[in-house]
């Protein structure tokens, strides 16, 4: 079932989308050879905490883990796509790193993504993050009432795989509201048409997910990590945005 928000929740959305961005703007500048993924971790829940908030993930479970997730902060390096848990790990250079991070606020969730790379990264590294982005934004500018899903994740697609990368397709943008993960569930590929359609008052979380190399992915060994089946690199961007008259509001941007 879709939840339509009113105003005043989604007001509530926004204060706490600002909240996560400036987290996620603060985790960023920290983003350096040699800081380990324990340390991002526990500076991303002090500064949650910092401002009257909770972390949505620790404590979570994920559609199909066997267990609620430990952390914080997801954080996925290299071919790892979504979930990774943070560890003793140390960034090195040429990493791929994702941070996705989900903020509780007045009894609301928030969810956003970004990916950045690690001192001297690839070319093929910088042109995927490029893509990705892209495709992120190009999804949220058609954002509007009355669009089906299926025409713009299309042009995802379409984006993505004109650069000879591949979107994935075993994990899906959501709805987001009381619930971290609500109806409905987003596919980043389709047809023009595919429901459902956006109407005034929706929030929904935008969350391409792309692969250098083949779209496949499989579950991790601690049972909470995606990773790239022939271990190519990906990368994550997301936004939680609101469905408004007027078109659409990014309400995890600064």
């Amino acid at each position: 079932m879709i939840h339509i928000k009113s105003e005043k929740e989604i007001e509530i959305m926004r204060q706490g989308g600002k909240i996560l961005a400036r987290v996620l703007q603060e985790l960023a500048s920290e983003i350096k050879i040699g800081v380990s993924l324990n340390y991002l971790d526990d500076l991303a829940e002090k500064l949650i905490l910092g401002y009257d908030a909770k972390p949505s993930f620790k404590g979570y479970k994920p559609a199909g883990a066997k267990k609620s997730y430990p952390a914080s902060l997801c954080i996925s390096l290299n071919n790892e796509v979504v979930h990774g848990v943070p560890d003793e790990r140390t960034l090195k250079s040429g990493d791929v790193v994702s941070l996705d991070l989900g903020v509780l606020y007045g009894g609301y969730h928030t969810d956003s993504a970004i990916t950045l790379g690690v001192g001297g990264v690839s070319g093929k590294a910088e042109e995927l993050m490029l893509v990705t982005e892209g495709a992120l934004d190009l999804a949220v500018s058609m954002v509007k009432p009355g669009v089906f899903w299926g025409d713009i994740a299309r042009e995802i697609q379409r984006h993505v795989e004109s650069a000879k990368f591949s979107v994935v397709r075993e994990l899906t943008g959501h709805g987001v509201g009381r619930g971290l993960q609500e109806d409905p569930y987003l596919p980043n590929y389709g047809e023009p048409g595919d429901e459902p359609v956006l109407k005034e008052g929706m929030v929904i979380a935008i969350e391409p997910m792309v692969a250098v190399g083949r779209p496949q992915v499989e579950m991790g060994l601690d049972g909470f990590v995606y990773q790239t089946k022939d271990k190519s690199l990906a990368a994550h961007f997301e936004h939680t945005v609101a469905v408004s008259a007027k078109g659409v509001e990014v309400l995890t941007s600064l």
